[in-house]
């Protein structure tokens, strides 16, 4: 007789299906905000589930909204197919685009951030479709390749175009890497809000050896930058940590040792929690710096506003998925950096995050273990049974 095929076991075809997908993903080279054809890739294979498929590119980036079904509870996965770029490659093991699977691991850019979760999306669609046929309402996926850039036409513009004809997402599952020692034991059911600003300090150069002509803007700003490093600007709350204040860059000077600086440029960051507004803290900081007498312009950029899950249908549903499959109870939590969640939440009451660990993200060897990818596509396919299952 001949030989038959090896039937592998269900746990064992799902990482089998992940892993292929996820490959297929990470050899397109899809650094911000380029997609390099990982939406063409997700869109024919959902066509082929029955998914209606539209594109919703913008300005250069990359946009897929697909939807299956036309009631509601609606039931959406989001993510992006952008990644970051390499950085030196001859620091890598292997080729960052070309995944090498070595010792339990799949390497490659994108490998946890995030095209295993988008190729474990597709996975958890097909068999719940293979299992439960058509859903209970709809399932959905929004994706982009605007995330990890300056994300103004990406996520942002697709939730734009849902909430100009009326359509709403009732569950939104982001695929982030929220996990740290293990797959499944962090939840993000919120994030903080994210308010920049360029300070411009200014002074009057001149020559080092005759102050008094001068105005040295360093000399004028450092008091008021202790004091600002030193603000307690709130104390959090029950799901945030409080909000913290930092200064990612300070330039002044023209480089030459004898002459004062004419101007101070200060870059800044406030991860702001749902105890302060972003209106409040531009005050307090206007504030400060008035008092020390400075000569000054600022400049502020809003790029997320906080956000809180505080519907239990889909953490509930979430937390018990993590639990029968990983056999784990997860911690919601919202540390952390902002996702494209903070423009979803903007037309769907619950969104949350869940995704692969995150301990290699953005660099070098990025990886993921091959023993978490059909895990993971089997907690996102339990949410569907439990929120758009017969």
């Amino acid at each position: 007789m001949p030989a038959s095929e090896p039937v592998l076991r269900p746990e064992c075809a799902d990482t089998a299906a992940v892993l292929d997908l996820a490959q297929r993903l990470i050899r397109r080279p899809s650094v911000t905000p380029e997609d390099a054809g990982c939406l063409d890739l997700i869109a024919e294979r959902l066509a082929a589930l029955g998914f209606r498929i539209e594109r919703m590119d913008a300005a250069g980036v990359s946009n897929l909204w697909a939807r299956l079904g036309t009631e509601a509870p609606v039931l959406c996965f989001a993510g992006h197919t952008d990644v970051v770029p390499t950085g030196p490659r001859e620091r890598w093991n292997s080729n960052p685009f070309e995944p090498t699977v070595a010792d339990g691991w799949l390497l490659g850019r994108g490998a946890a951030d995030m095209k295993s979760s988008l190729a474990a999306f597709v996975v958890a669609i097909e068999r719940f479709l293979d299992h439960q046929g058509a859903p209970r309402g709809s399932i959905a996926l929004l994706l982009t390749s605007d995330e990890e850039g300056v994300a103004t036409h990406g996520s942002c513009h697709v939730v734009e175009q849902l909430r100009a004809r009326g359509e709403r997402i009732d569950y939104c599952v982001v695929g982030e890497p929220t996990s740290e020692a293990n797959l499944g034991d962090v939840i993000k059911n919120g994030r903080r809000g994210s308010l920049s600003g360029e300070l411009r300090v200014h002074g009057l150069q001149g020559h080092i050896a005759y102050p008094q002509l001068a105005r040295n803007p360093i000399h004028q700003f450092a008091p008021a930058l202790a004091e600002l490093a030193s603000e307690v600007w709130d104390r959090g709350n029950a799901h945030f940590p409080p909000t913290t204040w930092q200064v990612s860059n300070l330039r002044a000077g023209t480089g030459a040792t004898n002459v004062v600086p004419g101007e101070l440029v200060a870059q800044f960051n406030f991860r702001f929690s749902t105890a302060s507004a972003p209106e409040a803290l531009q005050a307090r900081v206007h504030q400060i710096l008035d008092r020390h007498g400075l000569d000054y312009t600022l400049d502020w950029v809003l790029s997320a506003r906080p956000y809180l899950t505080r519907g239990r249908t889909l953490l509930a549903a979430l937390s018990g998925a993590i639990a029968a499959e990983l056999g784990i109870e997860a911690s919601a939590s919202t540390v952390g950096g902002t996702s494209d969640g903070r423009f979803i939440a903007e037309i769907c009451p619950e969104v949350v995050e869940f995704g692969p660990c995150n301990a290699t993200i953005h660099q070098l060897n990025e990886r993921i273990a091959v023993s978490d990818l059909g895990p993971l596509a089997r907690v996102y396919r339990h949410v569907l049974e439990q929120l758009v299952g017969a």
